[in-house]
């Protein structure tokens, strides 16, 4: 199965997330500057990106690349994971909503969440959902 770890972070909480996703499935994790592939040659997908503002993705970056994409989605395994200070977690709620209502298979039917920096439990919770998403 081809899997991708696409992330915008930061702090470097979402992209300690990222990298334990990453080790998971054996992959590297990418900035979403950093990602040139095409998300219709991928089956599995872990996205990050940490809550902003008003409980949104990042704006500037993250949320255009991820609108664009979003079509794509459909029939794929996706993992989404952030952290947030701030709030109750509805921005990862929506972007779960998003995901599904674009026909993926949201592994865990909801994003992971850590609030600031992830805990060892949290990275290696993550490392664990990084082999599930790469079906390893």
């Amino acid at each position: 199965m081809k899997t991708a770890v696409i992330y915008w972070s930061g702090t470097g909480n979402t992209e300690a997330m990222a990298n334990a996703v990453a080790e998971g499935a054996g992959v590297d994790a990418l900035t979403v500057s950093d990602f040139s592939g095409n998300i219709a040659d991928f089956d599995a997908i872990a996205f990050g990106c940490p809550a902003m503002g008003a409980e949104v993705l990042e704006e500037d970056e993250f949320e255009p690349f991820f609108t664009g994409i979003e079509s794509a989605l459909s029939g794929k395994k996706v993992l989404l994971f952030g952290s947030y200070g701030w709030g109750d977690g509805e921005w990862m709620r929506n972007w779960a909503d998003r995901v599904k209502a674009a026909g993926a298979a949201l592994l865990g039917d909801e994003g992971y969440t850590a609030n600031e920096a992830p805990t060892d439990d949290d990275l290696a919770k993550l490392k664990a959902l990084g082999a599930e998403l790469a079906g390893a």
